[in-house]
Parts: C-alpha cells; sequence; structure tokens
C-alpha cells in the first residue's frame, strides 16, 4: 500500500469519526429540544414549583442552579489558579510535588457522587450545615478543584518561557510577572477551563442531591446560603423518578431543554469573548 494511498483512507477514518459525532449530538439536541421547546414559556421558566397541581415552573430551581455555581466558583477559583500558579512557578522537582500532582489526577476521576456522600457526611452532618446552598457550593467546588489547578498549571507552562524571563529581566518581582504577564497571557486557556468547569457544575446532580436537598426556599429569590437549595438538574432527576405531580413528564422534558439551552448559552457567552481576547493577544491571527 502506498503512502499516498494510506493518507486518504486515514483523512477519510478521520472525517468519518468526526461526522458521526456531529450527527449523534444533533440527534441528542434535536431529541430533547424537540421534545422540551413546547413546554418552554414565561410562567414555566419563572414560576415556583408544584407539588400536586400541574402547571409547575422551575423558576427557583433556575435560579439555585447560578446561585450555587456563582458560589462555587467563588471558592474554587482563588484556590485551583493558586495551587496552578504554585505548581507551575515556584514548586521545585521533587517527591512531595509528585505525589501532589498524582493526587490532583486522581481527585480529578473520583466520581461525583462519592464527592457527594464525604459532602453530606462532612458539611451536612458533622457541620451541621444541614441540606443548604452553601453546603452544595462547598462540594461542588472541591469537585471543580482538581481542573482548575491542572488547567491552570498547564495555561501558565504553554506561555513561552521568554515572556517570564522578560519581565524578570526588566526588574518586575515573581509576583508581578505572574500577576501582569503571565496570567494575562493564559488568561484564554484559563477561561476555556472555568468554562468546562462551570458547565459541568451546572449539570451535576450526583452531589447537589446529598448536600443542597430536594426542595426550595418558599422565597423567591432567596440569596440565604443556609436555605435548601435544589437546582434545575436535580428537579430533572426529582420528577422523573420520585415526583406525584400529573404532569411530571412534560415538566422533565422542559427542565432538559431549558438545563441544555443555559449550558448552550453559558458556553457561548465565555466562549466568544475568549476566542476574540485570544485572537487579540496572537496579534490577530
Amino acid at each position: 500500500m502506498t503512502s499516498k494511498m494510506t493518507d486518504r483512507i486515514a483523512t477519510l477514518y478521520f472525517w468519518a469519526t468526526g461526522a458521526v459525532i456531529i450527527l449523534i449530538l444533533a440527534w441528542f439536541l434535536l431529541r430533547i429540544l424537540g421534545d422540551g421547546l413546547p413546554m418552554l414559556n414565561w410562567n414555566f421558566i419563572t414560576g415556583k414549583p408544584s407539588e400536586i397541581m400541574a402547571g409547575g415552573g422551575v423558576g427557583p430551581q433556575l435560579f439555585n442552579s447560578f446561585y450555587i455555581l456563582f458560589l462555587s466558583l467563588l471558592i474554587s477559583l482563588p484556590i485551583g489558579i493558586g495551587a496552578g500558579v504554585y505548581l507551575a512557578i515556584y514548586a521545585k522537582k521533587n517527591r512531595f510535588t509528585d505525589i501532589v500532582r498524582v493526587s490532583v489526577e486522581a481527585l480529578s476521576s473520583v466520581p461525583s457522587i462519592v464527592f457527594g456522600l464525604f459532602g453530606f457526611l462532612l458539611f451536612v452532618n458533622w457541620m451541621g450545615l444541614k441540606f443548604s446552598i452553601i453546603g452544595g457550593a462547598i462540594t461542588l467546588s472541591l469537585l471543580n478543584l482538581p481542573v482548575l489547578v491542572r488547567v491552570t498549571e498547564e495555561a501558565i507552562k504553554s506561555v513561552p518561557e521568554s515572556y517570564w524571563e522578560a519581565s524578570l529581566a526588566l526588574g518586575s518581582t515573581r509576583w508581578q510577572a505572574i500577576r501582569k504577564v503571565l496570567l494575562p497571557a493564559s488568561l484564554p486557556s484559563l477561561i476555556t477551563g472555568i468554562t468546562l468547569v462551570a458547565g459541568r457544575a451546572l449539570g451535576e446532580s450526583a452531589i447537589l442531591i446529598y448536600t443542597a436537598g430536594l426542595s426550595v426556599s418558599r422565597f423567591f429569590p432567596d440569596f440565604n446560603p443556609l436555605s435548601m437549595g435544589e437546582t434545575l438538574s436535580v428537579h430533572l432527576w426529582y420528577v422523573q423518578s420520585e415526583a406525584i405531580v400529573p404532569d411530571a413528564k412534560n415538566i422533565a422534558k422542559g427542565s432538559a431543554a431549558l438545563l441544555l439551552i443555559v449550558v448552550l448559552v453559558f458556553n457561548l457567552l465565555i466562549g466568544i469573548p475568549s476566542r476574540m481576547l485570544q485572537k487579540k493577544l496572537s496579534g490577530g491571527k
């Protein structure tokens, strides 16, 4: 077999693989949106849920999804980025840092339900937070930390070393070089990682079932972090498995479509500015 024939076969294989993935993704989108979009209206998106009567909404669950996401990022971003900077800049190559990196890799592969049970034992029971928004946010931030640490470390290492050397040669301190050179230069990669983490957090349910609970506050919106905080993904699981409301299937279809739209819009709102920033930093290439 000639090299040209091998190249053509490999090219055809990769094109076919990409087409299959796109078709599967398109089928999922059409199936979920096709069933769920007719259920979406203003009352459904902003209304309160109903346990018995048909016609309830998902307003509190949608609010809790973003509130818990905001609190979890508020906790995990400073710690995750700080740890990534430490591993990339300050940490020496020795047995301790090797153990830290292996531990981070291991934590990133732990099933989310294990984090949920850990959060239930530590925050709900031992710390007495009960089922609450803050308990769910803290546990969710633990899930996000390993990914943020790895993304930050790799993003900083991808910056050309000449940037770091030039900054130090001009008389800047390490902190000034990190704050004014390395972090801005690695910002597009950091934003991409944060987007992936946030999208995963929006769709997370196993952790929040055990920590944030299966109910919402009677006030809407309720910013009390100690109130129960059922999210949209948890509500989707609940109405499919335990709800007695007569239109549970319609609520599940609408919730699935709304959750998908929220994740897509959230990724676009962060991804498009990130691409523009990356293009600007690379000189328009």
